[in-house]
């Protein structure tokens, strides 16, 4: 009898020996390197746990042999949480590391910048070329796109072809997790833009010479492209609003240049100042037809509240900023003073 107890106590021993080295091996592989590469994304499906995590990883390569991890995800099963998403593998270095990560649900990020002062021709591009984002707007013309955006196409006057997005894409930088759509960035750029605009134009200074938003639109995307300098806008922003109000052409060069479309190679010419088209402002009274440019919130603030100003001309001033003017003969002179600065910079 006491030969059988003992030959019990032994077998529990063993056992318990036993379990305890199969605890210390699964423990170790928690902190087994794991083999992963620069920039490596990693899929997970839905209901992907247990056997069917171990499979892809072997399929993956990033485990030689996860078998032990069917038993360590049941001795750890709050690392069995596993969520349905696509991770990125930077820094991930060990069994544990990448768990965790699998069981955070923080799938990778990336981000796509819209630029203020950008056409939807020029962010197009961009948006074709951005990483893992999913296309779907291939093959749709730019007024079959601005259809999707849910956009008051009430507000639009006048719209030609390939014009009609511009202005109504919020300028940012966009996150976004691999599988995105183009199309859900554009949405939520477009959503912004109308909040923007919406708030811009409830709380307008009384009196602008505007019609409507669009308008308001329009002009913020010319007062965007005829400065960079964030102090500046309420000036130029007056200087438009002042002819406007006077009736006068707005002469801007960037609605000219937007007009020539593919015709301009880099310099206006006179002749370009007189062709007509629907956004030469030399030529048509009042607004063009459509924005020319995303324009920031900023210009839309700045044409909401221009500054009080006696300016209806400007120009370079050789420092980046502009020379504002009362009347043409100050303006004259000051594109003199302009042009002297740019004939001894360039020693002519």
């Amino acid at each position: 009898m006491k030969k059988i107890v003992l030959f019990f106590f032994l077998c529990l021993i063993l056992l318990a020996g036993a379990g305890f080295w199969g605890f210390q091996q699964l423990q170790q592989f928690l902190h087994q390197p794991v083999n992963v590469q620069n920039d490596q994304l990693l899929t997970i499906e839905r209901g992907t746990t247990g056997n069917k995590l171990v499979a892809l990883l072997e399929k993956e390569r990033i485990l030689e042999d996860a078998d032990r991890l069917s038993w360590l995800l049941k001795l750890h099963p709050e690392l069995n949480k596993i969520k349905a998403g696509t991770y990125s593998l930077n820094g991930i270095n060990t069994v544990e590391a990448l768990l965790k990560l699998l069981n955070s649900g923080k799938e990778a990020q990336f981000s796509l910048m819209f630029v203020e002062g950008e056409t939807f021709k020029t962010l197009r591009k961009r948006l074709e070329n951005a990483p893992h984002l999913k296309q779907t707007l291939q093959g749709k013309s730019n007024d079959e796109v601005f259809g999707l955006l849910d956009i008051d196409t009430n507000l639009n006057k006048n719209l030609t072809e390939s014009h009609v997005i511009d202005g109504w894409i919020y300028p940012d930088t966009y996150n976004y997790t691999p599988n995105s759509t183009d199309l859900e960035l554009l949405q939520r750029a477009a959503e912004r833009m109308k909040k923007a605009l919406e708030k811009a134009w409830n709380n307008r200074d009384k009196n602008l010479p505007l019609a409507d938003p669009y308008e308001m639109l329009i002009l913020a995307s010319i007062v965007e492209k005829e400065t960079g300098i964030a102090a500046e806008r309420p000036q130029i922003a007056s200087v438009f609003i002042n002819r406007l109000k006077a009736k006068m052409k707005l002469q801007t060069d960037p609605t000219v240049i937007y007009g020539m479309g593919e015709d301009y190679s880099g310099n206006i010419r006179k002749k370009d100042l007189e062709t007509p088209t629907p956004y030469n402002t030399y030529v048509i009274d009042g607004l063009p037809p459509t924005p020319i440019a995303m324009p920031s919130e900023e210009a839309l603030q700045a044409v909401a509240h221009p500054a009080q100003t006696e300016f209806y001309y400007f120009v370079a001033d050789g420092t980046g900023g502009h020379k504002f003017s009362r009347n043409l003969n100050e303006h004259n002179k000051a594109v003199q003073e302009y042009l002297r600065w740019y004939r001894q910079q360039n020693g002519k």
